[in-house]
C-alpha cells in the first residue's frame, strides 16, 4: 500500500465511522445474501458481532501506518476465524461485502481511487491473515 492509498482509506473510513452501527448492519444484511451459508458462524444476534466489527475495522484502518503493530492482532484474529468455522475462500467474499458496504456508506466519496484503496488494504490483510491461518501456500492461491 502507498502512503495515499493509506491516506484515502482513514480518510474514507472517517466518513463511515459516524454511521458505523448502520454500516455493519448493512455489511452483515449483504454478507448473508450473497453467502448465507457463513450466517451459521455467527450468532442469531448480531448486536455485539457489529460493534467488534466496526472497533476492528477502527483499530486496522488507524493501524495501516504502522502495518507491523497490528499484525500480530491480525494473525490471532484469523487464527481464531478457524475455529468459527472460516475458510480462505470466505475471504475474497468477506472483502466483496466490505467493499459493497463501504460504497454505499459513501456514497459520491467512493471513487476508483478509494476503492483501490481498499481493495489493497485489504487484500494485504486477507492476505497476511489467510497465510497466517492456513499457511502461506492457501494465501498464495
Amino acid at each position: 500500500m502507498t502512503p495515499s492509498q493509506i491516506a484515502l482509506v482513514q480518510e474514507s473510513f472517517a466518513k463511515v465511522a459516524p454511521i458505523s452501527d448502520q454500516a455493519a448492519i448493512i455489511f452483515y444484511d449483504r454478507l448473508f445474501e450473497v453467502a448465507p451459508q457463513v450466517r451459521a458462524m455467527f450468532p442469531d444476534d448480531l448486536t455485539q458481532q457489529r460493534k467488534k466489527l466496526m472497533a476492528t475495522l477502527a483499530v486496522v484502518v488507524n493501524g495501516l501506518t504502522n502495518l507491523p503493530a497490528i499484525l500480530p492482532a491480525a494473525s490471532a484474529l484469523a487464527k481464531r476465524h478457524v475455529d468459527y468455522g472460516a475458510k480462505p475462500e470466505h475471504y475474497p467474499v468477506v472483502g466483496s461485502a466490505l467493499l459493497w458496504t463501504l460504497e454505499r456508506g459513501l456514497g459520491e466519496a467512493w471513487s476508483p481511487e478509494v476503492a483501490e484503496a481498499w481493495t489493497a488494504a485489504y487484500g494485504t490483510l486477507s492476505g497476511y491473515m489467510i497465510a497466517e491461518a492456513y499457511g502461506k501456500a492457501q494465501a498464495a492461491e
